[in-house]
């Protein structure tokens, strides 16, 4: 069911040529972008009209209106199951605990006598947020992306998911409820790249959309490609890939858990990639015995697991020793890590490159999915070797504010008029002299 990478024996080569080695999904963005394109300019030119003919091409609903009347937000919220609706909150509850103390605050640097800089933290001012409604319906995505928003203090915050069949053409009623929980009462039934266009360029009309600053939120390919379009205009999290699960484990690790862990992340997608790295041939054995009844007595086999797992996106990586297999997470840089080695939180320290790490046996993906209080909009394919997950941090933009008197000036200003001219920039030296009547002050 999943394959093998023998990397023991030979010394691990180093940096993309360790990478290369390793197993990962093909997902390729910029083919999908022109596919995209015309599709978000139809957006550009047309607005509402042109979101309701992809609803009823893509969706294949037939929409009178895009924006989600407030009754149906109340109404999703009313019906909601008691229990989904206790686990919302307390989901909502811990994310707010661990986004609420991610707040920065304004610092101030006196850098001379009379010269300081002070750095403050501003949030955007309009977010669009995306909620995939494809193969599964994800109101735990709702609050990832609303719940460090709102803690960032952004004023205005609209979010769009896909309009679904079953449900009158408005987005699932999950969603919706999620959304009424937290507040969010501007909702659009707007999915794929036409909600980013949507979000990018605004749209006209007493249900229209302001442009927003910026979008955030997991997708499709489709998704990825729209927000790749539109970097520049509007400000991304990341091109999110499909969904990631790497695990590093020694003979202390329990096979039971490590197939459970696998297959949760392989039920996302076909393209979802579980890899397992080990030093224990034992351990990958035992593996691969247990996912067979695990998969067989799950839902969603034939068309997400077996595929995601016998995927080339997808394997066991034996290596010699759990250094080494440091080394291979390190260049895989997982979406989310799992650590079930003797020593779990010591290894976890040495991770360098992960979207989010989960230590020892209890503490698994499905936690921070949900209910960890961790956000799980994390970076995919790699990306965690430079970028983050979402955060607070990721609405803010620090900004610098200069403040110095005329003496604290005029002490720098000869090696201001020196890097000026050895750039030959003069303009610039002599925006300081002719403060001090075109002379460079003497020191």
């Amino acid at each position: 069911m999943i394959s093998r990478i023998d990397l023991r024996g030979d010394a691990l080569p180093e940096g993309a040529a360790l990478r290369d080695l390793l197993p990962r999904a093909e997902f390729d963005v910029e083919a999908a972008l022109e596919k995209v394109r015309p599709i978000c300019e139809d957006v550009h030119h047309r607005g509402t009209a042109a979101l309701i003919e992809y609803a009823e091409k893509f969706d294949g609903v037939k929409l009178d209106r895009v924006r989600v009347p407030a009754a149906a937000l109340a109404d999703a919220l009313e019906q909601l199951d008691p229990e989904v609706r206790a686990a919302l909150e307390e989901s909502i509850r811990r994310a707010r605990i661990v986004h609420r103390a991610q707040r920065r605050d304004e610092h101030t640097t006196q850098v001379v006598p009379g010269g300081t800089v002070t750095e403050k933290w501003v949030p955007v001012e309009r977010v669009g947020l995306y909620a995939p409604g494809g193969r599964s319906v994800y109101p735990s995505s709702v609050i990832m992306n609303v719940v460090p928003a709102q803690e960032a203090g952004v004023e205005s915050v609209a979010l769009a998911s896909p309009p679904q069949k079953e449900f009158d053409g408005l987005p699932h009623p999950t969603i919706l409820a999620a959304c009424a929980l937290l507040g969010v009462d501007e909702v659009y039934a707007a999915g794929g790249a036409q909600a980013v266009a949507m979000f990018a360029y605004g749209t006209e009309g007493p249900d229209g959309c302001a442009p927003a600053n910026m979008v955030t939120g997991p997708g499709n390919i489709w998704v990825a490609a729209a927000k790749r379009y539109f970097t520049g205009r509007i400000g991304i999290d990341t091109e999110a890939g499909p969904t990631e699960i790497a695990i590093l484990a020694d003979s202390a690790a329990d096979p039971v858990h490590v197939a459970a862990d696998l297959i949760s992340q392989a039920e996302h997608d076909p393209m979802a990639a579980a890899v397992l790295v080990t030093d224990s041939v034992e351990l990958a054995d035992a593996v691969e015995k247990e996912l067979e009844p695990q998969v067989a007595a799950t839902k969603h086999i034939e068309d997400r697991i077996v595929p995601a797992l016998s995927g080339k996106q997808s394997a066991v990586v034996l290596v010699d020793g759990v250094e080494e297999g440091l080394r291979v997470v390190n260049a895989y840089g997982a979406e989310h890590l799992e650590i079930q080695t003797a020593d779990a939180a010591g290894v976890a320290a040495r991770v360098r490159n992960a979207g989010a790490i989960f230590v020892g046996p209890w503490a698994p993906v499905s936690l921070g999915d949900y209910c960890a209080g961790s956000n799980h909009v994390l970076p995919t394919g790699g990306c965690a070797c430079h970028s983050s997950g979402l955060s607070v941090q990721s609405f803010l933009r620090g900004i610098h504010i200069v403040d110095y008197t005329r003496d604290a000036l005029a002490e720098v200003t000869h090696h201001v008029v020196t890097l000026a001219e050895a750039e030959d920039l003069p303009a610039h030296g002599a925006a300081l002299k002719a403060r001090f009547g075109w002379k460079v002050p003497e020191q």
